[in-house]
């Protein structure tokens, strides 16, 4: 390999993209196509990048599999950038494979890395966490040693165990500082700022209060009657019970919730389960029907006692009912919370996210569009969205159940 091609693979491991194209922009064989690729993804043109990198993958041939293979990684790479999440997973996999069977562990190493991030985004922690099981990182070189302790970061936060997190971020810091990459060190700053920002509100007897991540993780472990409406969940010390694919009874346990310790009248038990204004005797006859049926769902954890208005919560074990809630609750707030981290994403990418239809994502962001929440740009299969991150918020909690998007 000559100086000017080492020089230019030196100038990306640092961080420096215009380096590297100062000394490779004008030169057309395979290696100068790869790094003039990864540079312009550095600098954040996208399709140019990926265009390069396949011209460069190419121009290497069957006879040099090593090098075709560091460029899928490299487009993988950009695809995740850029949360094309329905890029061939395959190939990426094709690619380590090959890489690990030629000796280059630590590109091999950044392809599993890879793997590990769209499990993340889309919220496969078990996929996420088996991937990184076996992977030692103390052989690799600080920037790799920091992205490993970035996803097992990652994972614990979603997990909520914010002091596993802080440590892994911690380790992090220090692996970027030793790598000497602005955009590194950034990321390392940006997650820990999850640790430090309201990440769920608390509302108990009719005051409500942001809490940090550690104070969720304190919370879900107490003695309080919790009902969850980040994850529509109610749970005390001992179970929990999933009301995510019902909705009215989720409604009536919150409603009830937030009256706690009194009760709350049968009309606006109506109206908060279905939406009724005036409450009519069919109305009435259905909410005895959905009480019963939320008495049945929730009966180990705690009673719905009728009263002379209405109905009251009652549980046994607690101490206090309180109810976790999301930062900003609003409709299609799924959408948003994804959209929150500042990437630009495709419909697509959001619905493979969310696991629900192109078709709801996409009526999703046509209504928040016209509210002025988020901004496209791009036409057709390359039109993104994005919209500006939720000031002094983490959008850590703001991800709902799958299929709770409107």
């Amino acid at each position: 390999m000559d100086s000017l091609i080492t020089a230019a693979g030196r100038a990306l491991a640092a961080g420096d993209p215009l380096g590297a194209l100062n000394r490779v922009a004008l030169r057309d064989d395979a290696s100068a196509l790869a790094l003039r690729g990864i540079a312009m993804a550095q600098l954040g043109d996208f399709v140019r990048a990926k265009a390069l990198l396949r011209k460069a993958a190419r121009a290497f041939g069957p006879k040099e599999p090593v090098a075709r293979a560091r460029c899928v990684v490299a487009e993988a790479e950009i695809a995740l950038a850029s949360r094309d999440l329905a890029w061939p997973t395959k190939a990426l996999h094709a690619a380590r494979t090959i890489l690990e069977q030629h000796g280059d562990l630590a590109n091999a190493a950044h392809a599993r890395y890879l793997g590990v991030r769209r499990h993340l985004l889309i919220g496969e922690l078990e996929a996420a966490e088996a991937a990184l099981a076996d992977l030692d990182p103390a052989p690799f070189p600080p920037a790799l040693r920091a992205a490993h302790e970035l996803m097992v970061a990652g994972i614990a936060l979603r997990r909520l165990r914010t002091r596993q997190a802080r440590t892994a971020l911690t380790r992090a810091h220090h692996a970027a500082r030793q790598a000497g990459i602005p955009a590194l060190t950034a990321e390392v700053a940006s997650a820990f700022n999850l640790l430090r920002t309201p990440a769920a509100r608390l509302i108990a007897r009719g005051v409500e209060h942001p809490l940090l991540l550690s104070e969720v993780e304190a919370l879900l472990a107490s003695n309080a009657f919790i009902i969850d409406a980040c994850r529509h969940v109610v749970r005390d010390a001992r179970a929990s019970v999933s009301l995510a694919t019902r909705p009215v009874l989720f409604a009536l346990a919150r409603a009830l919730g937030e009256a706690w310790p009194g009760d709350v009248s049968r009309d606006a038990l109506v109206a908060k389960a279905f939406g009724a204004k005036h409450a009519d005797d069919s109305h009435r006859a259905r909410l005895r029907v959905e009480i019963g049926r939320l008495r049945r769902m929730i009966g180990k954890l705690a009673e719905v006692s009728a009263t002379k208005d209405g109905f009251a919560l009652v549980p046994p074990r607690a101490r206090d009912v309180v109810i976790l809630a999301r930062p900003v609750e609003e409709r299609h707030a799924a959408v948003l919370a994804f959209l929150a981290d500042g990437e630009s994403w495709s419909s697509s990418a959001l619905a493979l996210a969310l696991r629900t239809s192109q078709r709801s994502v996409q009526r999703a962001l046509d209504a928040l569009a016209a509210t002025g929440k988020v901004q496209s740009f791009g036409h057709g299969r390359a039109r993104r969205w994005t919209t500006p991150p939720l000031p002094g918020f983490t959008t850590t909690l703001l991800l709902p159940a799958p299929d709770l998007i409107g």
